[in-house]
């Protein structure tokens, strides 16, 4: 961001690690303020201790939708209100969709849409009394596209995506900018075998999604994403006046999201004479807001 403007103040949900803690250095090294969420806030001891003026860590799980309002008014004491809210923490989970249980499901729409719904929610005021703001929602390439294994990781990103692009619109008259940001793979924490989530496997699944489960194992410190670029690359978008809703980052993203959008954009061609068929007689492919 300018930093020849007023710094700002940045609420980061699980600022513990990965793109969130980069997210946070970086704030924090350009001289703005920083709230930071995590479920062990102790991992954020030394942001606390290098930058006590200007860091904050609260112990907060993002699923506590009831405690979300809580953090924001310790953000609006501490250091007078939210300018940038990043909705990053959470976790991923593989699974096919008959191994992952209702509840493991449900967590999953906790994790990625109802915690930072919360969230949202609680910044609104503040935000648009300020006439100004930033909402970042850390998606994944799965909020755009899935493939077996990562069905119930994908709910929740690709209803994050939806209730985001809606947000979007009925926000920006106030001065509000939302980002949805799509990364690939980065060598964060998501992939160790402490963080990602397994369903218990039902074999007769393995030949489907034995090569994702070895190879979402695999990956791990090898990924190709770094988390001090990409959290760069976020600050300089969003200072952007035509700054994009979706942000694809990393290479990997960029070349799968294409892709599947290609591929999309294909099908659409090949069945729209018999999808446009459905329509009444007369009434023509006049579009129609919904």
């Amino acid at each position: 961001m300018d930093t020849a403007q007023r710094h700002k103040t940045w609420l980061i949900t699980g600022a513990g690690s990965g793109l969130g803690r980069a997210l946070a250095e970086a704030s924090l090294e350009a001289g703005d303020q920083v709230v930071g969420t995590g479920r062990r806030p102790e991992r954020m001891d030394d942001l606390a201790s290098h930058y006590p003026d200007r860091f904050s860590a609260v112990a907060h799980d993002v699923r506590d939708t009831e405690g979300a309002a809580a953090v924001v008014a310790h953000s609006v004491a501490r250091f007078g209100g939210v300018d940038v809210l990043v909705n990053n923490a959470g976790v991923g989970q593989v699974g096919a969709a008959e191994e992952v249980t209702g509840d493991e499901l449900r967590d999953m729409l906790d994790q990625h849409l109802f915690g930072p719904a919360a969230f949202v929610r609680a910044v609104l005021p503040g935000m648009r009394e300020a006439g100004s703001g930033a909402i970042v929602q850390m998606s994944s390439q799965g909020g755009r596209m899935s493939f077996p294994a990562v069905g119930s990781y994908s709910a929740g990103k690709f209803a994050l995506e939806g209730w985001s692009e809606a947000l979007a619109g009925e926000v920006a008259p106030f001065g509000i900018r939302v980002l949805i940001v799509e990364p690939s793979r980065f060598r964060t924490r998501f992939n160790a075998g402490d963080v990602l989530r397994s369903a218990t496997q039902n074999t007769a699944y393995d030949e489907v999604i034995a090569a994702v489960r070895a190879d979402m194992a695999s990956v791990d410190g090898r990924q190709e994403g770094d988390p001090i670029r990409a959290a760069s690359i976020i600050r300089w978008v969003l200072q952007e006046p035509d700054a994009p809703l979706r942000l694809a980052l990393g290479a990997e993203a960029v070349r799968n999201l294409t892709t599947a959008h290609d591929r999309s954009l294909a099908e659409i061609r090949k069945w729209a004479e018999l999808s446009a068929s459905a329509d009444f007689p007369g009434q023509g492919p006049a579009a129609r807001a919904f």
